[in-house]
């Protein structure tokens, strides 16, 4: 058992000194010759801790106790960091300042899925903000009122349909009138006619 201990410190050191080589003629490193007893002991004591087993246990994530009662953490007004116990109206900037994402925040302390980012009376207050300049909302394009005149205007002479329709519109508006004229005639006939009737009367007597 001894001869492989031995063995394995003869091991250790040879590997030492090959990474310590190894990194002395790495060009991209400048050391003097002080730092290089030092950089071999490191290697050395690593290469030995890896052989033996020792420090090679995965540390224990560090245990984040919240700065304060979930509970309390909620307010209307504000919400209270569980990180460093401050007060804010909007908890992504201040996730963003520590390398947290919501989802990751609410991971370390336990939170539910709903747990709030943004305190509620702010939330409305910038809802209500959106809301008076329109924002999130589909604009309708108004109606743009077609002038009398253009309306009325005949259609283009390369547009059949829509001279065939004008021309209908036009006959269907100017019957009445013919039909007025038409009667105005008739009736003028008549009383003229009643006219020489009467007359040729009384010129016989």
């Amino acid at each position: 058992m001894d001869d492989d201990q031995g063995a394995a410190g003869i091991n250790a050191i040879e590997l030492a000194t090959q990474v310590t080589t190894a990194w002395l003629k790495n060009p991209n490193v400048d050391v003097s010759a002080e730092d290089v007893p030092a950089f071999l002991r490191r290697i050395h004591s690593a290469i030995g801790e890896l052989s033996t087993g020792a420090g090679t246990a995965v540390p224990a994530e560090p245990e984040h106790k919240p700065a304060v009662p979930v509970r309390s953490s909620v307010k209307p007004d504000y919400l209270i960091s569980l990180i460093d116990g401050r007060k804010f109206k909007s908890l992504k900037r201040h996730l963003s300042s520590q390398g947290l994402t919501p989802a990751e925040y609410r991971e370390r302390y336990g939170l539910k899925s709903d747990y709030p980012m943004v305190a509620a009376t702010y939330s409305a207050h910038r809802r209500d903000v959106a809301q008076r300049l329109g924002l999130g909302r589909k604009r309708h394009a108004q109606a743009i009122p077609v002038p009398e005149t253009m309306a009325s205007a005949p259609p283009l002479a390369g547009d059949k349909a829509g001279s065939e329709k004008a021309r209908r519109k036009i006959t269907a508006q100017s019957k009445p009138k013919l039909k007025l004229k038409l009667g105005s005639a008739q009736a003028e006939a008549k009383t003229s006619a009643k006219l020489s009737a009467k007359q040729g009367d009384a010129s016989a007597e």
